[in-house]
């Protein structure tokens, strides 16, 4: 029987070799990243935040409510990146958790960072010039400024998946195994945190402007607290007579029905008027047809205790959408 021969390398051995490899590229790749993600937030603490705070261009609070805790993010990243210089992944990442919290409060900021930004350059003339002046300087390379705001953000999403996969591979009898275990469990909460605060401000804004579309007494308050999911046009097909256009506002509770004001409204032109708000909880939803995904589009039957709803699209893709999203909403209010 021959023996091995000297380059054989015995299935744990290989595996163990695998790791090495992935955990000593993510590790290149943490470091490389980390080395630019601190650069470019010591260009927007230099050139925007310390002028702003020494030329008094801004006002304490509108400079607070622009750039949130940015000097302290750009403080726990010079505090990280020796660490990551000096190969301490476990302990350089472990000694960033105290840290996240920060990442936490800059997510809960962004949309107000976001319509600062917007009101200040478009009536502080001083601000806008002086934005203008430092977007051009040579270090920014073409970036703007509303380009590096969300910065701290896109980079905790990378912290998360590099953390992982450091932890993963990184054998556990590495003396920073179980280091680097806690740190990807905890940034993986905050980045959680963080993009369920990211959903309910985009969902926000979705409320905002269904509100601003809707008109009329009845229109108050109608959409507040409540999730949006999706809007559009749909054919109301009646008893008798000719389909009807109208537009429908679906939230995760309830459908909501709107018809156009007249365009020669004076007040109102451009706005809906509510017709009437079905609750999902009490739908039955069922596809008549259009299951075929041809060009003829489809009709959807939703009945309620007091009512049937005919809607119409002569859009198979369209349709098909709508069913989906209704079924969604209707199943997780049966729950």
């Amino acid at each position: 029987m021959e023996s091995p021969g000297p380059s054989a390398r015995c299935p744990v051995q290989e595996q163990r070799a695998r790791w090495e490899r992935k955990r000593a590229c993510t590790a290149r790749e943490l470091l490389k990243t980390e080395r630019r993600y601190q650069e470019q937030l010591g260009l927007v603490a230099t050139y925007f935040v310390g002028i702003l705070r020494a030329k008094g261009t801004l006002r304490p609070p509108e400079r607070q409510a622009l750039f949130g805790p940015w000097d302290l993010i750009y403080g726990a990243s010079q505090e990280l990146l020796p660490n990551l210089e000096g190969g301490r992944w476990g302990q350089g990442l472990e000694g960033f958790c105290p840290h996240l919290e920060l990442y936490t409060q800059f997510a809960a900021n962004a949309e107000r960072s976001r319509t600062t930004l917007q009101e200040q350059l478009k009536k502080n003339k001083r601000f806008r010039r002086f934005v203008r002046l430092q977007e051009g300087r040579p270090e920014f390379g073409g970036f703007q400024l509303q380009d590096l705001l969300p910065l701290p953000l896109q980079r905790l999403q990378q912290y998360e998946n590099l953390a992982i996969a450091l932890a993963e591979n990184t054998g556990p009898n590495s003396p920073d195994h179980e280091q680097l275990t806690r740190a990807a469990r905890r940034i993986s909460e905050t980045a959680q945190r963080v993009h369920t605060i990211s959903q309910k401000q985009k969902n926000d804004q979705h409320l905002q402007r269904v509100q601003a579309l809707l008109s009329g007494r009845q229109a108050k308050g109608l959409v507040s607290g409540r999730w949006f999911l999706r809007q559009g046009w749909l054919l109301v097909v009646p008893p008798r007579g000719e389909p009807r256009p109208r537009m429908f506002f679906l939230f995760s509770d309830a459908l909501l029905m709107a018809k156009p004001r007249p365009p020669l409204h004076l007040l109102q032109s451009g706005t809906f008027a509510c017709q009437a708000l079905y609750p999902m909880a009490e739908c039955q939803l069922h596809r008549v047809f259009g299951h075929s995904g041809g060009p003829c589009g489809g009709l959807l039957s939703l009945s309620f205790p007091h009512e049937k709803l005919l809607l119409m699209s002569t859009d198979q893709e369209e349709l098909s959408h709508w069913h989906h999203s209704l079924t969604l909403a209707s199943s997780s209010q049966k729950n």
